[in-house]
């Protein structure tokens, strides 16, 4: 409860902050006046994420021989985004769902927990990457302060750190750890679910690499959402601003404690548009739109495709594997 009250405090303070320094009128005009033809672009943008990272997990379900049809692990992705923000615990309350829903899938656990780890993997390392080139941008455009510099840093100290821990316990087994690691969230999660991926596919670097390929169309096609968003409300900017904003704001969400990234995300959005010359009312508005797309609008399908999960098959049978 009190993420969610400080999380809703950082939005009203930003929006306090457009009231008294930004025009009203303007802030309202703007989305009403949202062009239609670019939202539908943001929206085809959307799906082209979910894709991706759906995309991720076949590559390892075909590697892991348990292939599964694109169009079954899209409804696992929105629930997936859904339990990602309901249940946050760092991420694992997705990562646990997607598990399971593999699983009565017909995938095997092994094969279901290699996705898991091997997406991690590739989801962190290309973050941290974009997260070096937005700095190397920053420095471009004469804005990487010290202050950024270090926020940076820490990311990406927890970025590797995840998937670091994730591959030690791996290669630790059934192992008991101390009981102060066993409290701590991630580790407990992840301890239950590691052991069971197969080895020849965690070692695999052309799948990861794959996979990681398919996480950064992610993180590229959010930015180009953003540009599109801020194209609908009359205030075209370069897709290298875009970028900046949509991956300080991720970071910033990321390193905050907070159910949805609520507040820190809007709040790093619109401060990176504003460093960056973009009128305040305008970064806001265009936050407020990405955030939108990005999360309010596929949480109602994401709690419908939760409802609806698949039954467990019968062990022993194989899975259905339709035409592509």
């Amino acid at each position: 409860m009190a993420g969610w009250l400080f999380g809703l405090l950082a939005v009203g303070m930003i929006v306090f902050m457009v009231l008294h320094f930004g025009d009203l009128k303007s802030f309202g005009r703007m989305l009403q006046s949202a062009q239609p033809l670019w939202l539908v672009a943001a929206a085809g943008l959307q799906v082209l994420t979910y894709a991706s990272v759906s995309m991720g997990w076949k590559l390892v379900l075909d590697r892991a021989g348990a292939p599964l049809p694109l169009y079954r692990l899209l409804p696992v992705a929105l629930s997936k985004l859904f339990a990602d923000a309901m249940i946050p615990a760092a991420g694992m309350g997705g990562n646990l769902l997607l598990v399971n829903r593999l699983v009565k899938l017909g995938v095997p656990r092994g094969a279901a927990v290699a996705a898991l780890l091997i997406s991690m993997m590739g989801y962190y390392t290309v973050f941290a990457l974009f997260a070096l080139a937005m700095l190397f941008l920053l420095w471009i455009h004469g804005k990487a302060t010290p202050l950024l510099v270090g926020v940076v840093t820490t990311f990406l100290l927890v970025a590797l750190a995840i998937p670091s821990m994730a591959l030690w316990l791996r290669r630790r087994g059934s192992h008991p750890l101390s009981p102060f690691l066993e409290r701590i969230p991630v580790v407990s999660s992840l301890l239950h679910v590691v052991g069971e991926a197969p080895a020849r596919l965690m070692a695999d670097r052309r799948l990861i690499l794959g996979v990681g390929v398919c996480n950064g169309v992610i993180f590229l096609a959010d930015s180009a959402t953003l540009q599109v968003c801020l194209f609908s409300l009359g205030h075209p900017v370069g897709y290298s601003t875009a970028f900046i904003a949509m991956m300080g704001a991720s970071i910033l969400a990321a390193l905050a404690p907070l159910p949805l990234g609520l507040g820190s995300f809007e709040a790093g959005s619109t401060a990176m548009l504003s460093i960056l010359g973009v009128p305040l009312p305008a970064a806001l508005a265009g936050t407020l739109l990405l955030r939108g797309f990005t999360l309010w609008l596929p949480l109602l399908p994401g709690l419908v495709m939760m409802r609806g999960a698949p039954r467990r098959k019968p062990h022993g049978r194989r899975p259905h594997r339709a035409a592509e």
